[in-house]
């Protein structure tokens, strides 16, 4: 079969598309024929070398967290899946991962495909749903009436956490820039703050409840969305540490993604439901991942890129 991997850490020319053996499924996993991965920056973070203390994977290593496809062949002992099944999941890191034309999978990562979007745009739903579902509610706890600022709107994750804060009854205020400004309006923002012009600190005239960070960004910054959070608010983090005020009460929470089978059978359900929308913003080959890499390196990627093992 056909593989993305890289043998080495670097720069994305490392990246080769190349043959390789396809693999067996071990007790407890399904084969998947990949319809489609798609590209999230810890991607290029552990293509670099960046995370190999935290995510030490094997090389030559196939990238790929999340994956959409279906299922082909189970292996002993793997229950809840049949052949033929179209699925997603959000894989684990240290594996090899699913930018390739079959992988294995732990069957009870696993989620039906939504059945409303081509199945390729289903793998733009895994990492970055999961990831705003987790922050808003699980770390958050997001509740109706409240005021959350998602701070770096413009990208997977953010889509979905403005999405999933407005259907929760959620006032939401969402940074952007003017390449998604669009798309983040109608993904439902109720006030919308463009960070080329302004900041968050300079737009808002009201503290709120929570605030959301996908950006990096110097910890005065992450102190002065800590400075718009009201009295025992949260600020939760997927990128720069959050900064706590304890005389406030103000938490702050950094977060790592866990797989969710069951969250990911309820997300996908509302994509289905027409309650969640997945905004795939390009659609490339494997053999042009290193472009994919590139591009995100140089800023030019907003919303969801999936990557598919044919042309």
């Amino acid at each position: 079969m056909k593989a993305l991997r890289f043998h080495e850490y670097g720069a994305p020319d490392v990246l080769r598309y190349e043959d390789t053996a396809r693999p067996e499924p071990a007790p407890g996993e399904v084969l998947i024929e990949v319809a489609a991965t798609s590209f999230n920056p810890v991607d290029a973070a552990i293509r670099a070398g960046l995370l190999r203390q935290v995510f030490p994977v094997a090389l030559p290593h196939v990238p790929g967290i999340d994956v959409a496809g279906t299922v082909v062949r189970l292996g002993a002992g793997a229950t809840g899946r049949v052949a033929g099944d179209q699925v997603v999941g959000f894989l684990p890191m240290l594996l090899d991962g699913a930018a390739a034309e079959f992988v294995t999978v732990p069957a009870a990562l696993l989620a039906p495909a939504p059945t409303t979007i081509p199945l390729t745009e289903a793998a733009a739903l895994p990492a970055t749903a999961l990831t705003a579902w987790q922050a808003l509610f699980e770390h958050a706890g997001l509740r109706p009436g409240q005021r959350v600022l998602v701070n770096g709107a413009g990208g997977g994750v953010g889509g979905f956490a403005v999405q999933l804060a407005k259907g929760a009854g959620a006032f939401v205020i969402a940074t952007a820039g003017p390449r998604s400004t669009e798309a983040v309006r109608a993904d439902g923002a109720d006030q919308l703050v463009d960070h080329t012009v302004t900041g968050p600190a300079e737009a808002l005239t009201e503290p709120v409840d929570v605030v959301l960070n996908l950006v990096g960004a110097p910890e005065a910054r992450m102190a002065e969305l800590t400075a718009l959070t009201r009295p025992g608010g949260v600020v939760v983090s997927t990128a720069s540490p959050a900064v706590a005020d304890p005389a406030r009460g103000v938490r702050a929470l950094g977060m790592q993604l866990r797989a969710d089978a069951d969250q990911l059978t309820s997300l996908a359900k509302k994509v289905d439901a027409g309650e969640l929308h997945v905004r795939v913003t390009a659609s490339h080959p494997l053999s042009q991942a290193a472009l994919v890499h590139e591009r995100s390196a140089a800023g030019l990627i907003s919303g969801k890129v999936v990557l598919t093992p044919t042309d």
